[in-house]
């Protein structure tokens, strides 16, 4: 998979991006990843990619002129085009697996006051967020959903079963709590049915585990799980 980002602040993707699993795409091939940094297409002396905003109103604005020449820098006949933004729709882990479909992405990561709306509706095929808030920079944002998509491509993970025995996978549910090494530690012990070695019986109790923790913590769930 292709990922373009165009941003202000490429540190803030490049960092993250080249550390543990997301530096392991890059190495095996399965992430191409190309930051490109917004200011390079600003105009005049002093780079300017922003201005204030028609009828007034705090912050800056990031005009569209800058926008279009990053975007027509890059390659991107069947690329989706995504825009990072708190008034996006909800990132959901349905939409990890749908983008990781996908062969080319761009993210757009907003910054300021956001982007001229022109850009939005001529060159934008969806607008996300990560949640219901606002963050400094929407670069932030594209890495949060790069991660989560990059992580479904096959190979990325060492076990291909890890993106579904867990939260939000197949069941839609909290995934159950987990338990390791020692069986006994300052008087608490591992639930006995973990080392049964019955694995019916384990797979039974992780189910009724999950869909505990799943009431208790987000009952929001249960009714798009449960409904047709």
């Amino acid at each position: 998979m292709r990922v373009d980002v165009v941003t202000l602040f490429p540190e803030i993707v490049t960092v993250p991006m080249g550390a543990s699993i997301m530096g392991r795409a890059q190495e095996k091939g399965a992430l191409e990843l190309h930051v490109h940094d917004l200011r390079e297409h600003g105009m005049g002396k002093h780079r300017h990619v922003d201005d204030t905003p028609y009828g007034g109103g705090q912050g800056m604005v990031i005009r569209p002129e800058p926008l279009w020449a990053a975007l027509q820098a890059v390659d991107r006949p069947q690329a989706r085009v995504i825009l990072m933004s708190p008034a996006g729709k909800p990132f959901r882990q349905a939409d990890a697996r749908r983008l990781a479909a996908e062969e080319h992405l761009i993210f757009i990561s907003g910054h300021y006051e956001g982007i001229d709306q022109r850009a939005i509706d001529q060159w934008v095929d969806e607008e996300l967020s990560i949640g219901d808030y606002v963050l400094t920079n929407g670069a932030i944002a594209a890495v949060v959903v790069i991660d989560a998509v990059v992580r479904l491509l096959p190979g990325v993970l060492g076990d291909e079963m890890s993106a579904v025995d867990e939260s939000f996978g197949e069941n839609g549910l909290l995934e159950a709590p987990q338990y390791t090494k020692p069986a006994e530690f300052a008087g608490l012990a591992v639930p006995e049915v973990l080392l049964s070695g019955n694995h019916a019986k384990i797979a039974e109790w992780r189910a009724a585990q999950a869909l505990d923790r799943t009431r208790r913590v987000r009952p929001d769930l249960l009714p798009r799980i449960t409904s047709p």
